[in-house]
């Protein structure tokens, strides 16, 4: 990958050089723009494994779109610009387990529920460096429930804050994620549960003083709407985040850094 310096400025190609930008990359880049048609790639036998290759990457993205469609209300608090791409490679991982022929392995989320475990949405302001105190979730028998419980605390002590913050929130959120297989009669990929993937729940704790000991243990319990009944091909990802807040004459206003989240549990 080369990056474009000098005071010439523009994108597409030229000159057999294809100019592009990168989000999260402040550079201009550069990548040599002949090779073959996309008609070639979609028929000639000599591009087999990039079709293969393009459609289990393809299954990946579609099933990392998922997750983000279903945090997208709180996902832009917490996440670096390289997160579509790092959660695409964690499916993509998922789906080199896969059992079948290349081009049509699976992603079975169900059966590889520990590789989304730990996952931290912004890889330099993580959940783990931001947020030492001791928590842990119960999720219940029907596994449409979490409840996350943190021990009384001294926010001071446990908790890593931006400059000038007062009050930080805790977020327990769930965002349920079907398996997806190859279909042969459709000649696709396909979501196992539809009607169940991507459904979600954010809840968070009250405003909480960051110079305060918060004494007795903070329950913050997310319960997925209609309380859906869960399928062997659906997996719930329970993620954490922390929240940090000015107040200001009553009113709370969001900090646009220093917040973290992460995949602490999968059921």
């Amino acid at each position: 990958m080369a990056k474009q310096s000098g005071l010439l400025k523009y994108s597409g190609n030229l000159g057999g050089i294809s100019h592009y930008k990168m989000k999260g990359v402040k550079d201009d880049l550069a990548r040599v723009a002949n090779g073959p048609s996309k008609e070639q790639i979609a028929t000639d036998p000599k591009f087999k494994r990039t079709r293969e290759n393009n459609a289990e990457f393809g299954v990946s993205a579609k099933v990392g779109k998922s997750m983000r469609v279903s945090l997208a209300s709180v996902i832009k608090n917490f996440a670096d610009p390289q997160v579509a791409g790092r959660i695409t490679k964690m499916f993509k991982a998922i789906n080199l387990e896969g059992v079948g022929d290349r081009g049509k392995r699976p992603i079975d989320i169900s059966l590889n529920k520990e590789k989304l475990v730990g996952f931290e949405f912004d890889k330099i302001t993580s959940f783990s460096t931001i947020f030492t105190a001791p928590f842990s979730f119960t999720e219940n028998a029907a596994r449409n429930e979490s409840t996350l419980s943190v021990p009384s605390f001294v926010p001071l002590d446990y908790i890593n804050a931006p400059s000038g913050a007062t009050h930080f929130r805790i977020l327990n959120g769930i965002s349920v994620l079907s398996d997806v297989r190859w279909d042969n009669a459709t000649k696709n990929f396909e979501v196992v549960e539809p009607e169940l993937n991507t459904v979600n729940i954010l809840q968070y704790s009250n405003y909480l003083p960051l110079d305060s000991p918060l004494a007795g243990t903070t329950t913050v319990v997310a319960t997925l709407p209609g309380s859906p009944t869960m399928t062997a091909d659906v997996s719930a990802a329970n993620v954490i985040g922390i929240e940090f807040y000015q107040e200001v004459n009553g009113s709370y206003y969001l900090f646009a850094s220093g917040n973290a989240m992460k995949i602490a549990n999968v059921f």
